[in-house]
């Protein structure tokens, strides 16, 4: 068996910070209690490893549970300036990971919306970075999100608007939306903000077209990023599936001549070679 791997996968430079601050904020806790705020990141390998050395998870919709005097992660899809005034009234000892390129959306939508925009999101509802951009728009301003080109097409546009996009949205589907606000409003606000780690992931998978029997998409199914590398790897292989670890692996995989791999921005790189090293392993006994 030959294992070909995209040129681009496993964490992105948001995800890796974030993991970064959480294991800097577990070694300086002293025993004292630690958390992240939601799940860390999508990836369930990586959350049970914190997990088993004493990390819990806040839910930031229970802020009357929210402990005193905790040190609290804010994972790298950003949070609301409300949670973060609730865990400041709890005297938590913030450390702040999100990611750069979601505190510039964060920024940008304060910004626009005070100066009066229609402030308008592509990206999925209910994912955390999303409620997190949108909450930084000013009070009272118009803020909606929109999941597709065709919710955008319902939209009533009448005056000033700015379109942004969740950082790991889909680049196709961002640029359809794109031209179905501009024919809207052809003076709208348009901000490129799709990650380039997640572009490049894209890209490096589509790059794999051809060269393998079958694809692995490895990755949290709950990863917004991962799941779209999955919808991608359908359109150019038949034989695709997602993964979480070697363990999911299917059958059929191991009985083909070439296995292509790629991974989503929340995947490390210890879960990529554990698949690898079963998908080999395993060739070698059936010789």
């Amino acid at each position: 068996m030959r294992i070909v791997r995209a040129e681009v996968l496993g964490f992105c430079m948001g995800v890796r910070r974030a993991v970064d601050a959480a294991e800097k904020a577990l070694s300086e806790s002293c025993g004292s209690p630690c958390f992240t705020l939601g799940p860390l990141i999508h990836n369930p390998s990586v959350m049970d490893s914190f997990s088993k050395r004493g990390m819990g998870v806040l839910d930031s919709s229970l802020e009357s549970d929210f402990p005193d005097g905790a040190r609290v992660v804010i994972r790298a899809h950003g949070t609301t300036p409300h949670v973060l005034r609730k865990l400041q009234e709890k005297n938590a000892f913030v450390v702040d990971a999100t990611c750069p390129k979601v505190h510039l959306s964060q920024r940008r939508v304060h910004e626009w919306s005070e100066k009066g925009y229609y402030i308008i999101i592509a990206g999925d509802r209910n994912h955390g970075e999303v409620t997190s951009i949108a909450s930084y728009c000013v009070p009272g301003a118009k803020v909606t999100v929109v999941q597709d080109c065709g919710e955008a097409s319902k939209l009533e546009i009448t005056g000033k608007s700015l379109l942004i996009a969740q950082t790991t949205f889909s680049p196709t589907e961002y640029e359809r939306i794109v031209s179905v606000v501009l024919e809207k409003c052809p003076d709208a606000i348009i901000f490129r903000s799709i990650c380039s780690a997640t572009m490049k992931r894209q890209e490096a998978l589509l790059a794999l077209e051809g060269k393998s029997d079958g694809i692995l998409i490895i990755g949290g199914k709950n990863s917004a990023n991962t799941r779209r590398l999955y919808e991608s790897a359908l359109k150019i292989c038949e034989k695709s599936a997602l993964i979480e670890d070697e363990t999911e692996i299917p059958a059929e995989f191991f009985c083909l001549e070439t296995v292509g791999l790629a991974a989503g921005a929340s995947t490390p790189d210890f879960v990529i070679d554990a698949v690898e090293k079963k998908l080999l392993s395993e060739d070698k006994l059936k010789k």
